[in-house]
């Protein structure tokens, strides 16, 4: 699976009790906060596996307490990210195993140990890639637009910051190798799945694979987050033909939601299939990923 952070942790939900699988997460929305290196991407997956997300935000940890966030800020410390207790604990975690020299694909298997993780849960890359949104209000870090300035700035153009240098870790390449297919999730189009395939040594292999992707989009609408703003920025249409646009080199299926069941046969060099894509429950996130098991 290529994975972001909100939408495929969803659909991980109900596919780790029906299938064997690894992930491949999204690095590039990574940022170092008061002092220590947050993967939310990486997190959101990680925490989905072990069962102790917060299915109500789909990010940190079920349950987490603010205390030292609401500290920092009465100090006067500007924490522009809300994390949790136990969250920032699995920040600091990785964060000493970086210090000590380990790489982000070291430090996470780790991790992914320590929670009792069994699926591999593996970053795009090692090197440092960062989201950089051109905004009418300046050049800002992904975190900065989304997080700090709630994704009001209009956006012009999306880039990833050092993606020239990334190169896909041994890891990925052997899973990408060795797997029977590719499921990317519906996850953010542009700055959640394109970094990955971006990556040196990334879409050779997709293209050799079967492809399916779950359309993040319903209608003309993100499911969530700025996925819509960021497609116009790169020129694709908001909606699921744009969503196969931006895969169209590797894509072989496109999952779309009932609602758009009339784009069925539309798309004349990839396969569109209709169901029910929206994930409210556990049951949900099951009955989307049995579908798509079906398929292959």
């Amino acid at each position: 699976m290529l994975s972001g952070g909100t939408g495929t942790p969803k659909l991980l939900r109900g596919l780790k009790e029906l299938a064997d699988f690894a992930v491949i997460v999204n690095t590039a929305e990574d940022i170092w906060i008061s002092g220590n290196r947050v993967s939310p991407d990486i997190d959101s997956v990680l925490y989905t596996l072990a069962g102790i997300i917060d299915d109500e935000k789909w990010w940190g940890i079920k349950g987490d307490t603010f205390r030292t966030h609401e500290m920092l800020l009465k100090l006067g410390w500007d924490e522009f990210m809300a994390i949790g207790d136990l969250d920032r604990a699995v920040h600091i975690f990785r964060s000493e195993l970086l210090r000590k020299g380990l790489t982000l694909t070291e430090a996470t298997r780790e991790l992914r140990k320590a929670l009792g993780v069994e699926q591999e849960v593996l970053p795009m890359c090692d090197e440092d890639v960062e989201t950089r949104i051109v905004t009418d209000e300046g050049d800002m870090h992904f975190q900065e637009f989304w997080v700090k300035r709630k994704g009001k700035p209009e956006v012009i153009d999306v880039y990833f910051r050092g993606i020239e240098r990334a190169r896909a870790t041994k890891d990925v390449l052997r899973v990408l190798k060795s797997c029977d297919f590719v499921l990317i999730g519906p996850s953010n189009p542009i700055t959640s799945i394109m970094p990955i395939f971006s990556i040196r040594g990334v879409k050779n292999f997709l293209i050799d694979k079967t492809v399916i992707a779950v359309s993040p989009i319903v209608g003309n609408e993100a499911v969530s987050g700025p996925a819509g703003k960021f497609m116009r920025a790169k020129g694709y249409e908001v909606s699921p033909l744009g969503v196969a646009d931006v895969y169209k080199d590797f894509l072989d299926i496109l999952v779309v939601d009932d609602a758009d069941r009339h784009l069925i046969g539309k798309y004349d060099e990839i396969k569109v299939v209709a169901t029910n894509t929206i994930m409210k429950t556990a049951e949900d996130s099951k009955r989307l990923a049995e579908f798509i098991l079906n398929l292959v």
